[in-house]
């Protein structure tokens, strides 16, 4: 920390909701802070004031000062100054004043990106006619007539610097993968760069800062280049299994290197590039990659090297204007696993368990191999009755990985794909001991934001499944699986999970770019699709609660992050999507233009009607638009009049087609009645008919639930809301399918597709859609920290200004729960614990915001807060006692920021 800070210290500061980003591209960045207290501070301590400082690196034009702001509740800025310069680094410092004059300060930076115009580079590409396919195919080329894989490409460039740079970026992407090196070393630690987009519309490029790499006289850059999500396998369509974008990779370089007498040069790609095959001899995001270890050319990617053989690479293209910054960090190897039991299945082959599902792929250590050994590597999520792989589940991804060897020890770990998996089997090895091999966990760089813990080993090993299920199907977009051949950007399964999803990591950026994605494959009528980035012919229409991800999305991050640019960059394609649903339903009841109609799905037992699911979020999508426009405000305010005047008009129609006098939904199913009292569709008279009988129906299956990935992540928040707890406690610990826990009793370590994908009666469920790291039925990780833990926002709240505190403990048993979050305001935490002697609470409520506090009882004079009586602590308010539906009582408290110890002695 720079500055001296006697009350509150910013911390965490970010651009565009990412650490000292290389290379943004927006001119008007968002720029944010989290504060903490001092250890000394007095409870109450709040922001009054603060002020942002953006200087350029070499002082070479102006800068932007906001000056001293008042404004307490300010969580960051967007930058309001001189137009950003391209390629430019920028400084900026923040300082925040409490209401008796303390002060604390933070620096960080930025740096812009490259402008549109300052491209000279062009996408570039091998030359396949020079490329040797062996006849007949030797090892490493067998999946060449299985799969039309080709080698991945190897390109070169020598040149020379004059003298060592002061400074050099690299801005690179490719139509496909990419790894970039310079003299020999590689550049960045992203993995998939520069990940998934439609090509059509984007091209994110990456920024590196290679100072470091360039030096005086020879420097060579060189780069491998994969199919990807560009030309390789994406998709399940069997008439377009790939090569949905394109045939072949391409690539796109420019080296910008600065010198110290102010001169400067720049490389770029173009056919004075060289390329070749390498051992890579194919690489593809759901079949595996093959390495020939035999075809390695040594010394390739460093200066000296003979490429007077390598063709020159051809230009594919010249236009630049689909290329922009990246606006979210990439995937990277964020963890390792090691063997947790090897076993031998054969002469050469063995079955290695890593105890966890995950998404990843293999290192593996092969000694004093024979030359030409060849080594496979086969994947799968869980095994078979006779202890091999089940791979049924994988269709049509073959999901494996080969190496032939040379003859010295070699380190094989796969470069160019991923797999979902547990289970590895290695074949043509004699001997495997577990320390040579270890599973390397990819996904994109998303930073942890909360922890979850209570006293149930169950409850909490399903919060490590739902948190090892978001990272494993957050892999440069929110996949729905990562195992078999799909692996798409599913707009429902993103919006159902997405709460969850933002307690557990920091997912600002990454949705950030996904919305692009989103909008980008969002129709010129105004209907969204039901996967992004799109797939031609896969399901391109948008399903009722589908396409309604495109206006759900914006609104909840825009609620968790408090950046209005969420909704600003949306509400086009928002207004857009509920007119387009409107115009093709003008009597309010969605009936027409429904896609697909994918319905509550995965549901049990009766299903929901389709048009009570489709006509539900009609109103919630056009809700929320209005919202949308009313946050915005200025010239936005008829959009939010219109959209709240058909919100209503929509509610009345739902509630005159399909609520009977009693309160009865049409279908009377659980998820029926879940999405009309979570929108808020009925009269509060009949509302409460049907709170009650969704509670019936409920207690009815067992307790147990009924619903499919629409209603799942609502049955814990209306119950809740509406009294009963008690059934989400009864429902959370059931282990009889279908349940949460039921996967559990079968191993499980993420969270399962559906209900029944593996059953003790039947065994495993139709391979053809049983994905067992899927993570839209995991959105029950909201109420656990929510609900369980109590750790919640209210209602009108935006970046948890508003907390509500307000633990479910279970009925009179000893138990305990604890969450925290590193908010947009930042750490809130909770804790606890219920025994013999009565409720314990411990609260950390950050600067700038205030807490509800909910408490346990009735009994006012029974509570302490610290050494106090709780009426009597500093910074506590009584505020009453609240009864819930079903006569339950807690004793409620206001407190502003701070550490707060409540205790509720048991009476009676």
């Amino acid at each position: 920390m720079n500055g001296t800070a006697t009350g509150l210290r910013p911390y965490a500061l970010r651009c565009d909701h990412r650490t000292t980003p290389l290379g943004i591209g927006g001119r008007t960045p968002f720029l944010s802070w989290r504060l903490a207290a001092d250890d000394d501070a007095p409870r109450g301590t709040a922001p009054a004031a603060y002020r942002v400082e953006v200087t350029p690196d070499d002082d070479s034009h102006a800068g932007w000062d906001t000056g001293r702001v008042e404004d307490p509740e300010a969580i960051g800025v967007v930058y309001a100054g001189p137009a950003l310069r391209p390629r430019t680094r920028y400084h900026w410092q923040v300082t925040v004043w409490t209401a008796d004059g303390a002060e604390g300060r933070e620096r960080s930076w930025f740096e812009t990106g490259l402008d549109a115009g300052e491209w000279r580079a062009s996408w570039i590409a091998n030359d396949w006619t020079a490329v040797e396919v062996v006849d007949p195919p030797e090892e490493g080329e067998r999946a060449l007539d299985a799969h039309g894989l080709l080698p991945c490409p190897l390109l070169r460039r020598e040149f020379s610097a004059s003298t060592a740079p002061v400074r050099a970026r690299l801005y690179v992407s490719a139509r496909g993968l990419y790894e970039m090196r310079i003299n020999g070393r590689r550049v960045g630690d992203g993995e998939l760069t520069p990940g998934w987009t439609d090509y059509r519309h984007r091209v994110q490029y990456q920024t590196y800062d290679v100072t470091a790499l360039v030096r005086e006289g020879g420097n060579v850059l060189a780069a491998t280049l994969a199919d990807g999500w560009w030309s390789g396998y994406v998709g399940f369509e069997p008439r377009r299994p790939g090569a949905h974008y394109g045939g072949f990779p391409q690539f796109i370089a420019q080296l910008h290197l600065d010198y110290a007498d102010g001169s400067s040069q720049v490389i770029g790609t173009d056919e004075r590039w060289r390329t070749s095959d390498g051992p890579i001899r194919y690489a593809d995001l759901l079949m595996g990659e093959c390495h020939d270890a035999r075809r390695a050319a040594g010394g390739w990617d460093e200066p000296g090297f003979d490429d007077r053989d390598w063709p020159a690479a051809r230009v594919a293209d010249t236009g630049t204007d689909t290329l922009v910054p990246s606006v979210d960090e990439p995937v990277r190897a964020l963890g390792e696993l090691p063997a947790a039991a090897v076993t031998r299945i054969g002469p050469e082959a063995h079955v290695v368990d890593f105890g966890q599902n995950f998404a990843g792929r293999v290192r593996l250590t092969v000694r004093a191999p024979r030359r030409g050994q060849r080594i496979v590597i086969r994947h799968a999520e869980t095994l078979d009755d006779d202890g091999g792989l089940y791979t049924a589940n994988l269709r049509t991804a073959a999901a494996t990985d080969t190496l032939i060897t040379g003859a010295d020890t070699v380190v094989f770990e796969p470069r160019f794909t991923y797999h979902g998996f547990r289970y590895a089997e290695v074949t043509g090895l004699a001997e495997l001991n577990p320390g040579d091999v270890t599973g390397v966990v990819l996904h994109s760089d998303t930073p942890r934001a909360g922890t979850f813990d209570c006293a149930d080993p169950a409850i909490r090993r399903l919060h490590e499944n739902i948190t090892w299920g978001q990272r494993s199907n957050f892999v440069s977009v929110p996949t729905d699986c990562p195992q078999r051949d799909e692996r798409l950007g599913w707009l429902a399964d993103a919006q159902v999970f997405l709460p969850t999803a933002c307690l557990g990591a920091d997912v600002a950026a990454f949705f950030t770019k996904w919305m692009h994605d989103v909008r980008d494959a969002q129709g010129p009528d105004g209907g969204f699709s039901n996967v992004a980035p799109r797939l031609a012919g896969v399901a391109d229409e948008g399903a009722p609660g589908w396409g309604d991800a495109g206006v759900l999305v914006p609104w909840h991050l825009y609620r968790v992050y408090g950046d209005e640019r969420f909704l600003a960059d949306s509400l086009d394609a928002m207004c857009a999507w509920v007119d387009f649903v409107h115009r093709h339903n003008p009597d309010l009841v969605w009936r027409h233009k429904v896609g697909p109609h994918f319905a509550d799905w995965l549901s049990i037992g009766r299903p929901t009607p389709r048009e009570v699911v489709a006509t539900a979020y009609f109103a919630h999508s056009a809700e929320l638009t209005a919202r949308a426009a009313r946050v915005l405000g200025g010239d936005q305010a008829d959009r939010a009049e219109r959209y709240s005047a058909l919100a209503r008009d929509v509610r009345a129609v739902f509630t005159a087609r399909f609520a009977g006098p009693d309160g009865r939904i049409e279908g009377d199913t659980q998820t029926a009645y879940l999405l009309a009292l979570a929108f808020d569709l009925l009269p509060d008279d009949l509302a409460s008919h049907a709170a009650r009988r969704l509670a019936a129906l409920v207690e009815e299956a067992g307790p147990g639930l009924t619903t499919g990935f629409l209603g799942v992540g609502l049955i814990a928040p209306v119950l809740d809301r509406w009294g009963r707890a008690d059934l989400v406690h009864a429902l959370l610990r059931r282990t009889r399918r279908p349940s949460w826990l039921y996967p559990l009793r079968h191993g499980a370590t993420t969270i399962w597709e559906r209900w029944d994908g593996y059953t003790e009666e039947h065994g495993f469920q139709a391979p053809a859609m049983n994905s067992f790291n899927h993570y839209a039925l995991g959105s029950i990780g909201e109420w656990l920290y929510q609900g369980l833990a109590g750790l919640d926002q209210a209602p009108a709240s935006v970046a948890y200004r508003e907390l509500v505190v307000r633990p479910r403990p279970f009925d009179g048993e000893p138990f305990w729960a604890e969450a925290a979050y590193d908010s947009a305001r930042g750490r809130i935490a909770v804790r606890w614990r219920q025994d013999d002697d009565g409720f314990r609470l411990d609260v950390t409520v950050p600067p700038g915001a205030t807490a509800t506090v909910h408490v346990p009882g009735d009994d006012h004079a029974a509570v302490r807060e610290g050494e106090h009586p709780a009426g009597e602590s500093p910074g506590v308010e009584f505020v009453g006692i609240e009864t819930a539906a079903t006569g339950g009582k807690t004793l409620v408290y206001r407190v502003e920021s701070g550490d707060y110890r409540f205790f509720a002695r048991r009476t009676g």
